[in-house]
């Protein structure tokens, strides 16, 4: 095979609570995310010279360079990522590039690793990176999750929710993740709020159907509790979907809105329950 093909979605997470551990295959995130109907798509080829390409361009991205050593030490690779969503902006990018790199190296080497495996790794390689927590859960699984199991990073509940439901969103400006997750008093108010969240979202699963706008709403009062809700325009923009009716919420972590109805610059996509897959 010259060359192999991987989709990863991109997730919106609303609420977490980071569960620590010293092994980075046990430290995750809890919380609340769902995965929308882009993502990022990784072409994979055999090189004489490694190239990493985001869009076009050339990139940076330690957490995809770790994971792929990881995955194929010995191996030299072009990997070239394509996505509509933007950078740094809490769609779980890094998450998401990981995961397809590492589904696509598999069937680009034949190297026959289960999907479990090769998220575990795209997982560990967020860790180290402080890139991110709970990303790769939301992408291996596809849909509306909430996470309650702490020690497992790839255990999650499907929340009660009707798929292709509409979501609109608007990005700010970026928020550097590793600046929030090595603070830690932050790291605090983000627990405890978290844990009042967590406890409203178990209750919520257990209805036979749910509203979107109900997991946003609790989303965006932990949001405020936790001290991460600080962009003007982001608070801006949950004002506003309010006054029309609707429920927004924080982006986590970035500065960026979701919501149930449109509003001022908003671009809409869906939910969507497609998960990390191999591309023909």
């Amino acid at each position: 095979m010259d060359v192999a093909r991987a989709f990863a979605p991109g997730n919106i997470s609303g609420v977490f609570k980071v569960v620590h551990d010293e092994d980075p295959a046990k430290m995750h995130s809890l919380g609340l995310g769902f995965t929308v109907r882009e993502g990022v798509t990784a072409t994979l080829a055999e090189a004489d010279k490694p190239a990493l390409l985001f869009n076009g361009d050339a990139i940076d991205f330690p957490t995809v360079r770790n994971v792929l050593h990881a995955l194929a030490p010995e191996g030299t690779l072009s990997v070239h990522f394509e996505t509509s969503l933007p950078l740094s902006s809490g769609f779980g990018l890094s998450g998401a590039s990981s995961l397809a790199a590492v589904f696509a190296a598999n069937e680009l080497l034949g190297l026959g690793h289960e999907r479990a495996a090769l998220a575990t790794m795209a997982h560990i390689a967020e860790v180290r990176n402080l890139t991110g927590l709970g990303d790769v859960c939301a992408q291996y699984h596809g849909g509306c999750l909430v996470k309650l199991v702490a020690g497992d990073p790839l255990a999650a509940e499907a929340m009660p929710v009707a798929a292709d439901v509409p979501i609109h969103y608007r990005y700010f400006g970026a928020i550097r993740t590793s600046d929030i997750l090595s603070d830690p008093e932050r790291r605090i108010r983000i627990r405890d709020a978290a844990e009042a969240a967590l406890g409203e979202l178990a209750t919520l699963r257990q209805q036979e159907h749910l509203e979107i706008g109900e997991p946003i709403r609790v989303s965006r009062r932990f949001s405020i509790d936790s001290g991460l809700l600080e962009h003007d325009g982001v608070r801006a923009a949950i004002e506003e979907v309010s006054r029309a009716g609707g429920e927004a919420s924080m982006i986590m972590l970035g500065n960026a809105v979701f919501s149930t109805v449109p509003f001022t610059g908003s671009t809409a996509t869906t939910l969507s329950r497609r998960a990390v897959q191999v591309l023909p």
